[in-house]
């Protein structure tokens, strides 16, 4: 899986955890702190693919993934390297979910 495929996984993961399960929290909590992480990347960038196109697209993947997952791919990959924050939260949020019991689907494609 590549980078970007992980972040978006892990994004996906994380909105999708449900509210009522305590252990499910942990997951919703650490899908905070990557969200926020993704979302200062993509604003560090003001062209017409980052900077606030780039949050928009993120906004509107939290709402809708399958219709929005493309252009999140697209705008993940578009901007340097993933930084060892945005990775390391995404890698927690997908640990703690299999903590769970869940099983992660790849919902970004193979």
């Amino acid at each position: 899986m590549t980078e970007v495929k992980l972040v978006a996984t892990a994004l996906a993961t994380g909105a999708a955890a449900g509210l009522t399960d305590t252990s499910r929290g942990v997951v919703q909590d650490l899908h905070t702190v990557l969200r926020e992480a993704v979302r200062r990347r993509l604003s560090g960038g003001c062209d017409g693919v980052r900077g606030g196109y780039g949050v928009r697209v993120l906004h509107a993947y939290e709402t809708d993934p399958d219709v929005w997952r493309t252009r999140l791919l697209q705008v993940l990959a578009s901007g340097p390297e993933m930084d060892h924050e945005v990775l390391g939260a995404a890698r927690a949020v997908l640990r703690a979910d299999r903590r769970t019991g869940h099983v992660i689907v790849n919902v970004v494609g193979s």
